[in-house]
């Protein structure tokens, strides 16, 4: 009978824990963003036209850049350039590099329909020789909701 009571009291203090942490997981996520800015038309159903053309863009003028070649441990940079052409503010999620020596670095507040935007990638070539790729990965709101942009060079010995 003892055992059943420990059970039983361990659970309730276990439920308990569980509650109070989603609860604050809650409040931190409220705080990050507003989400009157965040709008998600697709449904099981699908999306509309409207919701679609509605919807912010994330276009870019290139979404590849060539460095072409570097000296090894050479830090390197390009900007990439996008326009939101959307009806709505377009917002960047996230944004990381296909490995630790690609970094980007992306607006943080909403883009207004109409406005541009730059993505700056930069390239750390220290123990890198040779043909290098490298990717970027964009999360945003748009209706393709992932965008990729490509790096490449060719970095030389010193």
């Amino acid at each position: 009978m003892k055992k059943i009571h420990i059970c039983f009291l361990a659970v309730l203090i276990l439920a308990a824990a569980c509650k109070e942490d989603s609860s604050k997981s809650e409040k931190q996520a409220t705080d990050l963003l507003s989400t009157d800015l965040v709008k998600n038309p697709r449904t099981a159903n699908g999306i509309s036209p409207e919701e679609l053309a509605a919807m912010p863009t994330m276009d870019f003028r290139d979404t590849i850049h060539d460095f072409g070649d570097i000296r090894e441990g050479e830090v390197v940079s390009h900007k990439f350039s996008f326009t939101n052409n959307g009806k709505n503010p377009l917002i960047i999620s996230n944004a990381r590099g296909s490995c630790g020596c690609t970094a980007p670095n992306f607006p943080r507040e909403p883009i207004p329909p109409g406005e541009k935007g730059y993505i700056e990638v930069m390239f750390n070539s220290a123990g890198r020789e040779g043909h290098q790729e490298k990717a970027v990965y964009i999360s945003s709101n748009t209706a393709k909701a992932t965008h990729v942009l490509h790096i490449k060079g060719m970095v030389k010995k010193r």
